[in-house]
Protein backbone atom coordinates (compact mmCIF):
# COMPACT_ATOMS: atom_id res chain seq x y z
CA UNK A 1 0.00 0.00 0.00
CA UNK A 2 2.80 2.25 0.38
CA UNK A 3 3.89 1.91 -3.18
CA UNK A 4 0.47 3.18 -4.09
CA UNK A 5 0.60 6.01 -1.78
CA UNK A 6 3.29 7.15 -3.59
CA UNK A 7 2.47 7.12 -6.68
CA UNK A 8 -1.10 8.81 -5.98
CA UNK A 9 -2.31 10.41 -2.88
CA UNK A 10 -4.47 7.43 -0.83
CA UNK A 11 -8.44 8.76 -0.94
CA UNK A 12 -10.75 6.15 1.21
CA UNK A 13 -14.88 7.68 0.86
CA UNK A 14 -17.20 6.64 3.54
CA UNK A 15 -20.73 7.69 3.15
CA UNK A 16 -24.17 7.02 4.82
CA UNK A 17 -26.41 8.49 6.92
CA UNK A 18 -26.48 10.18 10.36
CA UNK A 19 -25.97 8.26 13.39
CA UNK A 20 -23.92 5.29 11.82
CA UNK A 21 -20.34 6.64 13.05
CA UNK A 22 -18.75 7.67 10.08
CA UNK A 23 -17.03 10.48 11.38
CA UNK A 24 -15.62 8.10 14.47
CA UNK A 25 -14.87 5.49 12.38
CA UNK A 26 -12.98 8.17 9.35
CA UNK A 27 -11.16 9.43 12.45
CA UNK A 28 -9.65 6.23 13.22
CA UNK A 29 -9.27 5.08 9.77
CA UNK A 30 -7.07 8.24 8.78
CA UNK A 31 -4.66 7.60 11.46
CA UNK A 32 -3.83 3.88 10.73
CA UNK A 33 -3.49 5.06 7.31
CA UNK A 34 -1.35 7.90 8.45
CA UNK A 35 -3.29 10.16 5.94
CA UNK A 36 -5.69 13.42 7.08
CA UNK A 37 -9.41 13.15 7.90
CA UNK A 38 -11.74 15.27 6.16
CA UNK A 39 -14.83 15.96 7.23
CA UNK A 40 -17.06 17.46 4.40
CA UNK A 41 -20.11 17.64 6.49
CA UNK A 42 -18.25 20.32 8.81
CA UNK A 43 -17.73 22.32 5.59
CA UNK A 44 -21.41 22.40 4.83
CA UNK A 45 -22.17 23.01 8.52
CA UNK A 46 -19.92 26.09 8.88
CA UNK A 47 -21.63 27.57 5.51
CA UNK A 48 -25.22 26.83 7.43
CA UNK A 49 -23.91 28.95 10.44
CA UNK A 50 -23.63 31.63 8.46
CA UNK A 51 -26.92 31.48 7.09
CA UNK A 52 -27.66 31.36 10.48
CA UNK A 53 -26.37 34.08 11.66
CA UNK A 54 -27.42 36.03 8.55
CA UNK A 55 -31.04 35.15 9.57
CA UNK A 56 -31.09 33.56 5.68
CA UNK A 57 -33.60 31.21 4.77
CA UNK A 58 -31.95 27.74 4.32
CA UNK A 59 -33.86 26.97 1.53
CA UNK A 60 -34.12 30.53 -0.25
CA UNK A 61 -31.78 29.41 -3.08
CA UNK A 62 -30.71 32.52 -4.75
CA UNK A 63 -29.84 34.24 -0.90
CA UNK A 64 -28.07 31.05 -0.39
CA UNK A 65 -26.22 30.85 -3.21
CA UNK A 66 -25.07 34.34 -2.90
CA UNK A 67 -23.80 34.09 0.70
CA UNK A 68 -21.71 31.16 -0.43
CA UNK A 69 -19.88 32.97 -3.01
CA UNK A 70 -19.00 35.46 -0.39
CA UNK A 71 -18.63 33.30 2.71
CA UNK A 72 -14.96 32.11 3.48
CA UNK A 73 -15.07 28.81 4.05
CA UNK A 74 -12.14 26.84 4.21
CA UNK A 75 -9.68 24.18 4.99
CA UNK A 76 -6.54 24.71 7.51
CA UNK A 77 -5.02 21.81 8.52
CA UNK A 78 -3.80 20.81 12.07
CA UNK A 79 -0.16 20.61 13.44
CA UNK A 80 -1.19 16.84 13.13
CA UNK A 81 -1.63 16.82 9.21
CA UNK A 82 -5.58 16.43 9.51
CA UNK A 83 -7.88 19.40 8.04
CA UNK A 84 -10.29 21.40 10.07
CA UNK A 85 -12.93 23.88 8.70
CA UNK A 86 -12.48 27.53 8.75
CA UNK A 87 -15.05 30.71 8.63
CA UNK A 88 -13.38 33.64 8.59
CA UNK A 89 -9.95 32.04 9.06
CA UNK A 90 -11.27 30.80 12.34
CA UNK A 91 -12.15 27.10 13.52
CA UNK A 92 -15.90 26.31 13.80
CA UNK A 93 -15.75 22.93 15.37
CA UNK A 94 -17.16 24.51 18.89
CA UNK A 95 -20.00 25.95 17.40
CA UNK A 96 -21.64 23.85 14.52
CA UNK A 97 -22.53 20.49 16.09
CA UNK A 98 -26.22 21.79 16.76
CA UNK A 99 -29.49 20.44 15.87
CA UNK A 100 -30.31 23.93 14.03
CA UNK A 101 -27.15 23.97 12.13
CA UNK A 102 -27.89 20.16 11.06
CA UNK A 103 -31.18 20.98 10.45
CA UNK A 104 -30.08 24.07 7.97
CA UNK A 105 -27.17 21.75 6.26
CA UNK A 106 -29.59 19.59 5.08
CA UNK A 107 -31.66 22.09 3.57
CA UNK A 108 -28.65 23.73 1.81
CA UNK A 109 -26.62 21.57 1.17
CA UNK A 110 -29.52 20.24 -1.58
CA UNK A 111 -28.79 23.39 -3.75
CA UNK A 112 -26.35 22.31 -6.63
CA UNK A 113 -24.16 25.71 -6.86
CA UNK A 114 -23.13 24.70 -2.88
CA UNK A 115 -22.06 21.42 -3.43
CA UNK A 116 -20.08 22.43 -6.60
CA UNK A 117 -18.17 24.70 -4.32
CA UNK A 118 -17.47 22.44 -1.63
CA UNK A 119 -17.02 19.82 -4.19
CA UNK A 120 -14.14 21.44 -5.43
CA UNK A 121 -12.54 22.67 -2.17
CA UNK A 122 -12.50 19.04 -0.99
CA UNK A 123 -10.84 17.55 -4.83
CA UNK A 124 -8.22 20.31 -4.25
CA UNK A 125 -7.49 19.31 -0.45
CA UNK A 126 -7.54 15.36 -0.38
CA UNK A 127 -5.88 15.23 -4.12
CA UNK A 128 -2.78 16.97 -2.98
CA UNK A 129 -2.40 15.27 0.18
CA UNK A 130 -4.83 11.93 0.31
CA UNK A 131 -7.44 11.53 2.93
CA UNK A 132 -10.19 9.82 4.57
CA UNK A 133 -13.20 11.72 3.61
CA UNK A 134 -16.58 11.14 5.08
CA UNK A 135 -19.70 12.49 3.67
CA UNK A 136 -22.82 11.71 1.93
CA UNK A 137 -21.52 11.82 -1.68
CA UNK A 138 -17.78 11.03 -1.41
CA UNK A 139 -17.83 7.83 -3.54
CA UNK A 140 -20.49 9.11 -6.25
CA UNK A 141 -19.67 12.57 -6.72
CA UNK A 142 -16.51 14.01 -5.32
CA UNK A 143 -14.24 11.07 -5.49
CA UNK A 144 -16.22 8.30 -7.95
CA UNK A 145 -12.78 7.11 -9.14
CA UNK A 146 -11.36 6.15 -5.61
CA UNK A 147 -11.61 2.19 -5.23
CA UNK A 148 -11.61 2.38 -1.64
CA UNK A 149 -15.59 3.38 -1.25
CA UNK A 150 -17.53 2.22 2.26
CA UNK A 151 -21.27 2.72 3.12
CA UNK A 152 -22.17 2.39 6.37
CA UNK A 153 -25.61 1.92 7.69
CA UNK A 154 -27.24 0.66 11.25
CA UNK A 155 -30.58 0.14 12.16
CA UNK A 156 -32.93 3.23 12.78
CA UNK A 157 -33.82 2.33 16.55
CA UNK A 158 -29.56 2.21 16.77
CA UNK A 159 -28.92 5.53 14.97
CA UNK A 160 -31.28 7.27 16.94
CA UNK A 161 -29.74 6.12 20.02
CA UNK A 162 -25.96 6.91 18.96
CA UNK A 163 -27.34 10.39 17.65
CA UNK A 164 -29.20 11.30 20.85
CA UNK A 165 -26.43 9.79 23.32
CA UNK A 166 -24.04 12.04 21.03
CA UNK A 167 -26.42 15.41 21.91
CA UNK A 168 -27.22 14.47 25.33
CA UNK A 169 -22.96 14.22 25.91
CA UNK A 170 -22.85 17.81 24.10
CA UNK A 171 -25.26 19.27 26.59
CA UNK A 172 -27.71 19.82 23.95
CA UNK A 173 -31.53 19.11 25.64
CA UNK A 174 -33.47 16.87 23.40
CA UNK A 175 -36.06 14.13 23.81
CA UNK A 176 -35.90 10.60 21.87
CA UNK A 177 -38.71 11.49 19.63
CA UNK A 178 -37.01 14.82 18.51
CA UNK A 179 -33.99 13.19 17.37
CA UNK A 180 -36.17 10.76 15.51
CA UNK A 181 -37.93 13.30 13.61
CA UNK A 182 -34.51 14.64 12.64
CA UNK A 183 -33.07 11.61 11.36
CA UNK A 184 -36.40 11.41 9.52
CA UNK A 185 -36.36 14.80 7.89
CA UNK A 186 -32.65 14.49 7.11
CA UNK A 187 -33.41 10.81 5.23
CA UNK A 188 -35.52 12.27 3.43
CA UNK A 189 -33.96 15.49 2.24
CA UNK A 190 -30.80 13.08 1.81
CA UNK A 191 -32.03 10.64 -0.49
CA UNK A 192 -34.54 12.89 -2.66
CA UNK A 193 -32.25 16.05 -3.40
CA UNK A 194 -31.61 16.47 -7.39
CA UNK A 195 -28.35 17.43 -6.56
CA UNK A 196 -25.83 14.39 -5.30
CA UNK A 197 -28.31 12.40 -3.08
CA UNK A 198 -27.43 9.62 -0.65
CA UNK A 199 -27.23 6.61 -2.38
CA UNK A 200 -25.17 3.68 -2.90
CA UNK A 201 -23.83 1.25 -6.18
CA UNK A 202 -22.16 -1.91 -6.43
CA UNK A 203 -18.92 -0.20 -6.25
CA UNK A 204 -19.06 0.35 -2.66
CA UNK A 205 -18.63 -2.07 0.39
CA UNK A 206 -21.31 -2.06 2.72
CA UNK A 207 -21.20 -2.67 6.11
CA UNK A 208 -24.10 -2.63 9.03
CA UNK A 209 -22.60 -0.90 12.01
CA UNK A 210 -25.61 -1.82 13.93
CA UNK A 211 -24.07 -4.80 15.81
CA UNK A 212 -20.47 -3.56 15.38
CA UNK A 213 -17.71 -1.42 17.62
CA UNK A 214 -16.47 1.10 15.95
CA UNK A 215 -12.84 -1.09 15.89
CA UNK A 216 -14.16 -3.54 14.36
CA UNK A 217 -15.55 -1.45 11.65
CA UNK A 218 -12.19 -0.17 11.01
CA UNK A 219 -10.63 -3.20 11.04
CA UNK A 220 -12.95 -4.32 8.10
CA UNK A 221 -12.30 -1.44 6.19
CA UNK A 222 -8.30 -1.89 6.79
CA UNK A 223 -8.39 -5.61 5.86
CA UNK A 224 -10.36 -4.53 2.74
CA UNK A 225 -8.22 -1.74 1.51
CA UNK A 226 -5.47 -4.40 2.07
CA UNK A 227 -6.79 -6.52 -0.20
CA UNK A 228 -7.47 -4.25 -3.55
CA UNK A 229 -3.97 -2.68 -2.67
CA UNK A 230 -2.17 -5.88 -3.63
Amino acid sequence: MSGTASRQPLIVAIDGPSGVGKSTAARRLASCLSIPFLDTGAMYRALALRVLEREVDPQDRPAVVALAGEADVRLGRRADGSFEVLLDGEPVEARIRTPEVGEATSALSAHPEVRERMVRLQREAAGQFGAVLEGRDIGTRVFPDTPYKFFLDARPEERCRRRYDELKAAGRDVTREQVAEEITRRDQRDSTRAASPLTRDPSYTFIDSSDLTIDEVVERMLGEIAGRSD
